[in-house]
């Protein structure tokens, strides 16, 4: 009876072990259909939704994880918790060594022009001296901050320092503007605090702001901070990648985004 019960015991045993990688399999293959991609809310994670039916009818379920955060989605990527992420354009991907080393743009959908914004004055020319402006606290959008205020004339910038400029690379500041860093998502309830405030298009669409008709000064269509889906480098094949970038680089998304922002605050590449 011992024997025989010992016999049961290793023959279950034996059976759940060669079913062990049936298992495996079968989660790794299920895991294989599920896309997860960490996007802002606007309009990133607008986007991804209105593909959702159009990846599920090549096999595929399209997760779509929203943050509020410029840090996040790209950390959940490095760890393996998303495949893909919609929020960032190249300057900010490349302002990270272990970013750049781990990550890749796997395709551009489109720019939100980057604007500076005020509750206190109604153009560029009534900014008064010694005014507060608010940028975002991060390298890559801090210096786009800095590049458009460049670029209407209001400071002057040290030759050639591109995206990377700081307060520090300010050679002229007629109206002695002081600069304020804060989190990129903050920049919206800081308005009340700042005379003018550099705001990300996503984090203005959000924060009920118009771009194009709120804005005391706009970046043009012709912006070179074009939002990309981000992946694990490796992964440029990954049919779940293929399968959205064929959905998003859609006329169907082209025309939604016509549509929807009609006035130039969210503009399509493809």
């Amino acid at each position: 009876m011992k024997k025989t019960i010992v016999s049961l015991l290793a023959a279950g045993a034996l059976a759940l072990a060669l079913a062990q990688p049936v298992f495996a399999r079968g989660s790794e293959e299920a895991r294989s259909k599920v896309l997860r991609v960490g996007a802002t809310p606007v309009p990133h994670a607008e986007l991804l939704n209105l593909v959702k039916e159009d990846l599920a009818a090549q096999g595929f379920e399209l997760q779509v994880v929203e943050f509020t955060d410029y840090v996040l989605p790209n950390s959940g990527l490095i760890a393996g918790d998303l495949e893909a992420n919609f929020f960032q354009h190249l300057p900010y991907l490349q302002s990270n060594e272990e970013w750049t080393s781990k990550l890749a743009a796997a395709f551009g959908v489109h720019i939100e022009p980057f604007g500076l914004y005020s509750d206190k004055f109604r153009d560029i020319a009534d900014l008064p001296d010694n005014a507060t402006v608010a940028i975002p606290n991060d390298p890559s959008n801090g210096g786009r901050a800095l590049l458009l205020l460049a670029s209407k004339g209001i400071i002057t910038l040290r030759a050639g320092v591109g995206s990377a400029a700081t307060p520090l690379d300010i050679t002229a500041n007629p109206k002695n503007l002081s600069f304020r860093e804060l989190e990129a998502a903050q920049l919206p309830r800081s308005l009340q605090d700042v005379d003018a405030a550099a705001i990300n298009g996503n984090y203005a669409l959000e924060a009920g702001i118009n771009p194009t008709k709120d804005a005391l000064i706009i970046e043009g269509g012709d912006s070179p901070y074009v939002n990309y889906i981000v992946i694990r480098k490796g992964s440029e094949n990954d049919a779940r990648i293929v399968a959205l970038k064929q959905a998003l680089l859609s006329q169907k998304i082209k025309d939604y985004i016509g549509r929807t922002w009609s006035d130039g605050s969210v503009i399509p590449v493809f």
